[in-house]
């Protein structure tokens, strides 16, 4: 048995009441505990506070951190409320330190599973699992990067996670999506675990806006974060196939166009997005020679030369002198 190293959990939460109870039942029922858990209340205003505080009173390894009310809502705000609950662990000994959505649940070995993965290869720097929307839908792994993790759910070693320098407060977002290519690109490896899955009990994206919209916001950041145009191209077809029907594909293509034309400020470093539109290439180039491989013409004439094969093996065996007795 491989002992599971000592793990802490920061999980910044603005007004989710309506799900982080679901979340906090899922994290005291694991099997094996976080060391400590820093949920910060980013300036909530629903009622998120005391639904955390009931369980503070049973629970001493959970604390909750209390950030002013803020007016603006942006992606810089959750990582500033990140660090809030960082600044908390500075003296705590542990080895694997993961960021929590207030608004997901999942099963009781759930970290467990995943502190196994990192345990198991010294050179996993992240890991994770996919998640599985209300609506029953989930990421399709045969075209979906399997070095991903998701935002929902972030479990970094503790070196992986100092290395990249934490997150980067990007008011825009993609900040989960960088935070998994820069530890790539500084040499660790990457991996989403698809035999265990968590819910996601709110739509991706959709805390303040329709559905296309966030399909819109999310070609922007595609932009921001330096995806290759051929590589969002691709993207957008095969967006096109999800709900809305379509639609959704095109808002997330007119986005990527819209920041294109508009010359959006990128603010990672050109390093970084040289390093994704490479493996980008590489990704395509592999997905096209596979499909070359698996077409029905090539199975067609693998199948012609094997058979032309065994008719050729057939007839020399027929035309054999027997052997004379």
């Amino acid at each position: 048995m491989i002992t599971a190293p000592a793990y802490v959990l920061i999980t910044p939460a603005r007004n989710e009441a309506q799900f982080i109870e679901l979340t906090i039942k899922s994290v005291v029922g694991q099997t094996v505990r976080p060391a400590k858990w820093i949920i910060v209340s980013d300036g909530s205003t629903d009622g998120t506070d005391d639904i955390v505080a009931r369980y503070v009173a049973d629970h001493p390894w959970i604390e909750l951190v209390r950030m002013p009310e803020r007016s603006e809502r942006n992606f810089a705000g959750k990582v500033h409320a990140f660090n809030a609950g960082y600044a908390r662990l500075r003296d705590k000994g542990y080895e694997v330190i993961a960021s929590l959505d207030a608004d997901i649940s999942f099963d009781a070995d759930y970290f467990a599973f995943l502190l196994e993965k990192l345990s198991a290869d010294d050179r996993l720097g992240l890991v994770g699992t996919p998640f599985r929307e209300m609506s029953g839908q989930t990421y399709d792994y045969r075209f979906v990067n399997i070095e991903h993790v998701s935002g929902a759910c972030q479990v970094f070693r503790r070196k992986c996670f100092e290395s990249v320098g934490g997150y980067m407060p990007v008011k825009g977002g993609s900040i989960d999506h960088i935070a998994v290519i820069s530890a790539r690109m500084k040499g660790w490896k990457t991996r989403t675990f698809p035999e265990k899955v968590c819910q996601h009990h709110r739509e991706m994206g959709t805390a303040q806006r329709s559905v296309l919209m966030s399909k819109f916001k999310l070609g922007v950041k595609d932009y921001t974060i330096g995806n290759h145009p051929v590589w969002e191209l691709f993207r957008t077809v095969y967006q096109m196939k999800a709900s809305p029907l379509a639609a959704g594909g095109l808002a997330l293509g007119m986005g990527y166009c819209w920041a294109s034309l508009r010359h959006v400020g990128r603010p990672v470093p050109q390093e970084l997005v040289n390093f994704l539109r490479r493996e980008q290439m590489q990704r395509l180039s592999k997905f096209f020679r596979r499909m070359v491989v698996f077409s029905p013409r090539s199975v067609a004439e693998s199948a012609d030369a094997s058979s032309k094969k065994a008719k050729q093996a057939h007839l020399a065996t027929s035309m054999k002198v027997p052997p004379r007795f």
